[in-house]
């Protein structure tokens, strides 16, 4: 995906301009940028890159917020999804999806040093943004496809739910934390994410919402929530760390008929627990 960055303190070689790009593959988001866009081969940007991030959705009405987006968070970005491919990630879709998503906008201050770190960070309320590799491992075994519909348990910082978006997905989130679920919401949706968003018991899934075509869990559960695997499309997956505390096991779990579910096992996690009921505090 090419996109081009104008603002008033932007220098535009005309003459040099080229072709315009080619149309978007279906498989990645569509991007909407309110100002004009000018195709040009030099661009010489003076300060950093007021961008506003990507959406899928398409809501031509809801306001978002500018972001700063300097070229060295974008060369961390792409420093961090080398070091991705180098670890195993090989799903194209997967790794431009982590290079497009602005990790730093999920990360409370005092991290936001580190945020291309592949490392997991503290967000609040007891909980973490997961690292980069973990989300992008859960992606990529999601195997999702454009127009996906996917449920997330647990919103978190929502990093991962704006992964998914970037990979063309319709994201339906929960979240059992009160905290948590406002925060995360208010910041997608002032940085242009389209999704739905829940608070709730992920146990229970969104039943009233599926059946999904795939279901993916970002905290450790003792043993398989009975309800998620019942909410999956038959064909569809479902992604979701089981075991004790200390580690998990990471599972793929595919509905291959009405009462059938095939499971493989996808090496070890450490994720913090999932747990049941709702926190309004």
């Amino acid at each position: 995906m090419r996109i081009i960055f104008v603002n008033t303190e932007t220098k535009i070689n005309e003459k040099s301009r080229t072709a315009p790009p080619q149309p978007l593959n279906l498989s990645t988001p569509v991007v909407h940028i309110r100002q004009k866009l000018i195709w040009a081969q030099s661009i010489q940007f003076i300060r950093p890159i007021v961008i506003e991030i990507p959406f899928f959705g398409i809501n031509l009405h809801h306001k978002t917020r500018p972001m700063i987006d300097t070229p060295r968070h974008q060369g961390l970005r792409k420093k961090l999804v080398e070091g991705l491919k180098i670890k195993g990630i090989k799903d194209e879709t997967v790794l431009a999806a982590i290079g497009r998503t602005p990790r730093h906008a999920f990360m409370e201050s005092s991290f936001i040093n580190f945020a291309y770190k592949d490392q997991a960070f503290p967000i609040g309320a007891g909980q973490t943004i997961s690292q980069p590799y973990t989300v992008a491992f859960q992606s990529q075994l999601l195997d999702v496809f454009p127009l996906c519909k996917v449920l997330e348990v647990g919103t978190g910082s929502g990093y991962q739910a704006a992964v998914l978006c970037q990979m063309g997905a319709k994201v339906y989130t929960i979240e059992r934390q009160r905290e948590l679920h406002i925060k995360a919401k208010n910041l997608l949706q002032e940085l242009g994410y389209h999704m739905s968003f829940f608070m709730g018991d992920g146990y229970k899934g969104l039943p009233t919402y599926g059946p999904f075509d795939r279901i993916v869990v970002t905290a450790g559960a003792l043993s398989i929530p009975e309800e998620l695997p019942k909410q999956l499309t038959v064909g569809g997956k479902m992604v979701i760390p089981v075991g004790p505390p200390d580690k998990q096991e990471m599972l793929l779990i595919t509905r291959i008929a009405e009462t059938d579910f095939k499971t493989e096992k996808h090496g070890s996690f450490i994720f913090v627990p999932l747990l049941k009921g709702v926190v309004n505090q």
